[in-house]
């Protein structure tokens, strides 16, 4: 098992995981675009006398199904990663408590669908599944963030990094009014699904309203670290996420005004954890702190660089 001692085998399997993550998002909106939230109508058995889908369940079985099981892939990345870091865990000692909330995340991600699914697909324990994923994509981002290889953490100003949390905080909204838009909206998973009963529309402005202050918040960002000469990778971090809020805009006026296609608006799914994914990584460019002699979790950016 020396393999798992290899700090490539624990950056690999960190990003893997964050990448299954956003993932089964993906897939999962899938399952509600196609009408096939229930079908598997019972948890955690496809059927009352099955595990696996049947052919009496059809193409929607067949895709609800197959989103159950890419939750086993999910949970081998997010078991090999904290592995890794349990091998490790004398030189990144923030890795494993970061792998072991990963996993302790994904195992409540499975019980929360199962209450989904048993509760029909109410929208409201809908939109929490889907919030709990962004949770598990913050949490594998944090794995990722303590294993990386980067140069000395650059201190931003005190302005600065409340105005990363700000922005955080703006893009964590945005994504809880999201799912109210969704909630409220034609795509329930099932046709017999309830709906939040608020007006798509005013939802859908509200939302829209959020977005624009994040993307105002964003480029204040981008310009403000380029006027205190913050280095490269902070800045191009701050320009990264405006361009895919903007791109992420887009999407979202194609999809409404096309009546919601379900290729775009899984693609919009994709686009809202990666908006959320660049948030997370500008958060922590600017909130990091530099090295410290001796100080555990702090030097772990040198002791990476040194064993790489």
């Amino acid at each position: 098992m020396e393999w798992l001692d290899r700090p490539a085998t624990l950056r690999r399997a960190a990003l893997a995981s964050l990448v299954a993550n956003i993932g089964i998002v993906c897939t999962g909106g899938l399952v509600r675009l196609t009408g096939s939230g229930l079908g598997c109508p019972t948890w955690p058995r496809c059927t009352e006398d099955s595990y696996v889908t049947t052919a009496k369940m059809g193409i929607n079985g067949a895709i609800e199904f197959g989103n159950r099981t890419l939750t086993s892939v999910v949970s081998v990345f997010a078991i090999l990663a904290l592995a890794a870091a349990w091998r490790q865990r004398r030189r990144l000692p923030a890795a494993l408590r970061a792998g072991i909330w990963v996993l302790a995340g994904v195992a409540a991600q499975a019980v929360l669908g199962g209450i989904t699914v048993r509760m029909a697909l109410n929208p409201w324990t809908v939109m929490a599944h889907f919030l709990l994923s962004m949770v598990l994509i913050a949490l594998a981002f944090v794995l990722v963030d303590r294993v990386r290889q980067e140069p000395p953490r650059w201190t931003a100003p005190r302005a600065m990094r409340m105005a990363g949390v700000l922005i955080t905080v703006v893009s964590a909204l945005v994504l809880v009014l999201g799912t109210v838009v969704t909630g409220s909206g034609p795509h329930s998973g099932d046709s017999k699904a309830a709906r939040t009963g608020f007006d798509p529309e005013a939802m859908s402005q509200l939302h829209t309203d959020a977005v624009m202050v994040l993307v105002g918040l964003c480029v204040a960002m981008w310009f403000g670290l380029r006027a205190l000469g913050a280095p490269l990778r902070v800045t191009r971090a701050a320009a990264i996420l405006v361009a895919v809020e903007l791109a992420q805009g887009v999407v979202g006026f194609v999809q409404y005004f096309t009546g919601l296609p379900w290729p775009v608006v899984v693609l919009h799914m994709l686009g809202a954890c990666l908006v959320w994914t660049a948030t997370l990584n500008l958060l922590a460019r600017v909130t990091s702190r530099p090295a410290q002699a001796g100080s555990g979790d702090a030097d772990r950016d040198h002791s990476l660089a040194g064993t790489a």
